[in-house]
């Protein structure tokens, strides 16, 4: 039966268009005169509207496959293609204004602003990119907390929201520029059971809208509920 499985979301995965590529990607840290290899020559190929979780061990490379799909850190060896561009070649302010535009990240901590409210957090990818008016910024910002079911706590601050209420500020804000990559590392893993789950509802709830998710989960049963499950080991992938 797990055969099957395997076999069937293989087939899934070859059937899609492909969003993100990586093809023989290394990445290499230097502390002082030693070095720590992250990845070791990886390929990977996520398909567009795949809802795909990434796990293993701590230190195992999952955090830095994310990094490098969102332009956030460069490969030392290899490609990186997302939505048919090669994002491993452009510079630092190209990869600002590409995942401005194409990416939306979720992380562990909220990353919220503290003296911001929820809905001037929600708009700010927004206003860094001086997309359309104050006005029409504002009303995407709105949407996006009631999308996420929020629009009545639009004006608290993080502090007087749940840690479950935060993190729905925070996909808001990935929402901001109608992405059609989520990306999230931990993004349940400072929630409480309860808290996870509908969270990542609301994250397969978008997927079914056309989104694809990518996720890094220590968390077995929500990596279960993915389209398919990449395991990362000692920086090389030893399952998809």
């Amino acid at each position: 039966m797990a055969a099957i499985v395997f076999e069937q979301a293989t087939v899934l995965a070859e059937t899609r268009a492909q969003l993100i590529e990586f093809a023989g990607v290394e990445k290499v840290y230097r502390t002082g005169k030693l070095d720590y290899h992250a990845l070791r020559g990886i390929d990977l190929s996520i398909g567009t509207g795949e809802l795909v979780a990434i796990v293993g061990p701590s230190g195992s490379g999952k955090t830095t496959i994310l990094n490098l799909v969102t332009g956030i850190d460069w490969p030392t060896a290899g490609t990186v293609t997302v939505d048919g561009r090669r994002i491993d070649s452009m510079s630092e302010e190209q990869l600002a204004v590409w995942r401005g535009e194409h990416v939306g990240v979720v992380f562990q901590f909220f990353q919220l602003l503290p003296t911001l409210s929820a809905l001037e957090n929600a708009v700010l990818p927004l206003d860094f990119a001086r997309r359309g008016s104050k006005r029409e910024r504002f009303k995407r910002a709105r949407d996006n907390l009631e999308l996420v079911g929020l629009a009545a706590k639009a004006d608290h601050l993080p502090a007087e929201l749940s840690g479950g209420e935060q993190q729905r500020v925070a996909i808001a804000r990935a929402l901001a520029s109608d992405p059609n990559l989520i990306v999230g590392d931990e993004p349940t893993g400072n929630l409480d059971s309860g808290t996870a789950a509908e969270m990542f509802e609301l994250l397969e709830r978008l997927n079914t809208e056309g989104k694809t998710v990518l996720y890094v989960t220590h968390d077995r049963e929500l990596a279960e509920r993915a389209h398919r499950i990449v395991t990362v080991r000692d920086g090389v992938v030893v399952g998809v």
